[in-house]
């Protein structure tokens, strides 16, 4: 009788194709231009099918999600996830974050970290840090050696932005190295960016530039229609020292012309980088940003921006409609890094997902100011799957409820334990 149990176990196993079926859910997919409820089958941490109809059966755990919203695993190109450093800076080990407590529960399965390190210290990063973590973790090197260690002190070290050792460093780790950085550099030149173009151009990947002042001897629009390549980022799209708005509220067309040209535009909210005043206004005229981002650390966390979904939520309700607001947060941003593999669903690739709920009812978000703004629509994360396993689960829809269990044993070696299918699935899953 034990043999036959055992045979029709494994028996059924062999029918089941599929580790993870998310059946039911509008499917978000930029890449794949879908917008349509599909089921999607995961298997082998792969996406193996998207279609209208997939029979249960052929999965070892089917999950419901009808009603939700299945997109490819958010991608957040400005975090500061280089924790523990001990470095002080506003932005360097004392105020990152350890990625996997903050992304994961967020719909977030890839971040890069934005200059936290440079070439000199980006080794212990990987070590201490992208290597150790559940989350994706990419970076763009600072194009200061010793990466953000204090505004005023190591960020504005000339002598320390070594373009050639930047590049070589980005090329030895080409698999996570995605962009060089140049961040809070207050000279009246152009020194650190025109070091973080060469260094990006050597390499070949594109630069981000994180500026939140401007001077009249290197102004914000020479940043963007002369300094920068196309493809090349920037950063805080909506800080109110961004010239955008003339003195009657109408957008400076030469933003449009910048966009034209291929900078990228980032949102980069942080703590200090995102104001309604410059951002409902620009949306209303048809400024939107390339990609949406946090620049999260422990500052900007515990502030207006909060983390992934509350910025997107924002641009939800400035306007954007829901499918353009997951595209400019999964696809857009993975185009940017040049890491088209990530950011879409489509069959072979990593299965990473984000099972998204929109949540209607009176909802307010602040700024970096603290001006409010009402709205009725807010994003949640019910589900993440990160290489195809579950990762977060807000409210227990891949589990089994427990009054459908029976009774508890402690381990298989109990002498209760009885062998059934029952709990030989159980176990198993």
């Amino acid at each position: 009788m034990k043999f036959l149990v055992f045979f029709l176990i494994v028996s059924a196993a062999a029918a089941q194709q599929y580790d993870l079926l998310l059946k039911g859910g509008h499917v978000v997919d930029a890449k794949n231009h879908l917008s349509a409820v599909r089921d999607v089958a995961i298997q082998n941490g792969r996406i193996v099918e998207v279609a209208d109809q997939i029979d249960p059966a052929k999965a070892l755990k089917t999950v419901d999600v009808s009603g939700l919203y299945v997109t490819p695993g958010l991608v957040d190109i400005h975090t500061h996830v280089y924790a523990g450093t001990g470095q002080r800076g506003a932005y360097s080990g004392d105020n990152s974050v350890y990625p996997d407590g903050f992304t994961l529960r967020a719909g977030v399965t890839t971040v890069a970290d934005a200059g936290s390190s440079g070439w000199r210290n980006f080794p212990d990063f990987k070590d201490r840090v992208i290597d150790r973590s559940r989350t994706r973790v990419l970076a763009f090197l600072n194009i200061v050696g010793h990466g953000m260690g204090g505004e005023l002190t190591v960020e504005q070290n000339v002598g320390d932005m070594d373009a050639k050792a930047t590049a070589e460093q980005a090329q030895r780790y080409r698999e996570t190295v995605v962009g060089v950085k140049t961040a809070h550099y207050k000279g009246p030149d152009w020194t650190s960016v025109e070091r973080a173009v060469e260094a990006g151009t050597i390499a070949n990947i594109p630069v981000m530039v994180d500026f939140g002042d401007f001077r009249p001897e290197r102004p914000f629009p020479d940043l963007v229609l002369k300094k920068l390549r196309p493809g090349d980022i920037y950063t805080h799209t909506y800080l109110g020292a961004v010239p955008m708005l003339d003195d009657e509220g109408k957008l400076m067309p030469y933003l449009f012309e910048a966009q034209k040209r291929g900078i990228i535009f980032d949102v980069g909210h942080g703590g200090g980088s995102f104001l309604f005043r410059q951002a409902a206004p620009a949306v209303r005229q048809g400024f939107l940003p390339n990609s949406i981002s946090t620049d999260l650390h422990i500052s900007s966390m515990n502030a207006g921006m909060k983390d992934m979904l509350n910025v997107m939520s924002k641009f939800l309700n400035m306007g954007l409609a829901l499918d353009d607001v997951i595209g400019r947060s999964t696809w857009n941003p993975a185009r940017e890094i040049k890491h088209e593999e990530l950011g879409n669903l489509s069959v072979g690739g990593s299965a990473d997902v984000a099972v998204l709920r929109v949540l209607n009812g009176n909802f307010g978000f602040v700024d970096i100011d603290g001006a409010r703004m009402h709205g009725n629509q807010k994003l949640l994360c019910e589900l993440t799957v990160r290489d195809g396993k579950v990762v977060y689960d807000l409210n227990g829809i891949t589990r089994e409820d427990w009054d459908k269990l029976g009774a508890h044993y402690n381990a298989q070696g109990d002498p209760r334990w009885d062998g059934t299918i029952g709990h030989a699935v159980r176990a198993r899953k």
